[in-house]
């Protein structure tokens, strides 16, 4: 962090406290935010800080990863979070390469471990992974020594979407502490909304799920166990009554094939976030989407463009935190 902070010429912290700071970073990869630490969680937070203050300048690069290859591997589409990374490690001046399994040799047959082995012997340093296989990230972790970062796999986590809905969250309320965060649409197939409710939780908010039952994972009502404790309440008008904060998520049409709804007109009209049900928040409430959103049907058009809006907000913050991750990952003191 001090290095950044020296570039940046925003640091408020003395020597010590900025290696007190840095002690608790103990990743060598990120997948999930189930083992991360309130402090782990707000350390990202504060080197986040430092990256907003370097993407504000007319030329928006440092020379913290030079000499540092970093590769994307997508084994499904994505616009956002490969160009938010892809943003994040040229502004840190690492060498990018993009890789779609689409164009790659996965399609002549592949396995996922030699392609990785393949990324490692050209001397890849980081490796940003989407996959449709839950777990495959904690897989390849298993197997190569480069840094890996999950960009989604399967239904199971999207750790650094979460951890910019937080990072978003955080500038908009004074402290975690006893929100009320309500996230509406489908949990079961969201792995969005996984790692937000392990993000959520470690820093002190409450969560309310609110969805029909056929879309909430099974287990998710038995804290005790694979997941924390939450709140889940199916009547949309009781879920939103006096949230600080209220995450629609996408309706993923390409997974209900197999029944879980009557019809997206009935889940429109029984789930969809409103300006009038958004009323019975609180007034100063504010409204996250991890996109890409299905306008008019789980959020209208007039709140996802509304004043509560913080959808565009959360894109340009996920260039910022993933600057923080690739920073703390390979640039930190801790290397």
């Amino acid at each position: 962090m001090k290095a950044i902070q020296q570039e940046s010429r925003v640091s408020s912290k003395s020597k010590t406290e900025t290696t007190t700071i840095e002690s608790s970073w103990h990743h060598k990869h990120v997948l999930d935010l189930d083992d991360f630490t309130s402090a782990e969680i707000e350390l990202v937070f504060q080197t986040t800080d430092a990256m907003h203050e370097i993407l504000s300048r007319s030329i928006k690069k440092v020379p913290t990863l030079r000499g540092k290859t970093l590769v994307t591997l997508f084994y499904e589409p994505s616009t956002r979070t490969r160009s938010s990374f892809d943003l994040a490690a040229k502004n840190l001046s690492a060498d990018v390469i993009n890789l779609a399994a689409s164009t790659s040799s996965v399609i002549k047959g592949e396995c996922l471990i030699d392609t990785l082995k393949t990324l490692e012997a050209l001397g890849t340093d980081i490796i940003i992974m989407r996959h449709p296989h839950s777990g495959a990230p904690y897989v390849a972790a298993r197997h190569v020594k480069a840094h890996i970062v999950n960009a989604g796999d399967g239904w199971h986590a999207h750790p650094t979407q979460a951890l910019l809905d937080l990072y978003t969250i955080r500038g908009h309320k004074s402290s975690f502490k006893d929100l009320k965060v309500t996230i509406i649409g489908d949990i079961k197939h969201s792995r969005v909304a996984r790692s937000n409710i392990w993000g959520l939780t470690k820093m002190g908010a409450g969560v309310t799920l609110c969805c029909p039952f056929t879309l909430l994972p099974i287990g998710l009502d038995k804290p005790r166990g694979q997941f924390p404790e939450v709140e889940i309440e199916p009547d949309i008008d009781k879920a939103l009554s006096d949230a600080d904060v209220v995450i629609a998520l996408r309706l993923q049409l390409e997974r209900q094939q197999s029944g879980l709804l009557p019809s997206i007109r009935e889940y429109t009209n029984l789930y969809q976030l409103t300006e009038e049900r958004l009323a019975k928040a609180k007034p100063d409430a504010i409204v996250l989407h991890p996109g890409p959103v299905n306008e008019d049907i789980e959020i209208s058009s007039a709140v996802a463009h509304g004043p509560r809006s913080l959808i565009n907000q959360q894109v340009t913050n996920g260039v910022a935190v993933r600057m923080a991750l690739l920073y703390l990952l390979a640039g930190g003191s801790h290397q």
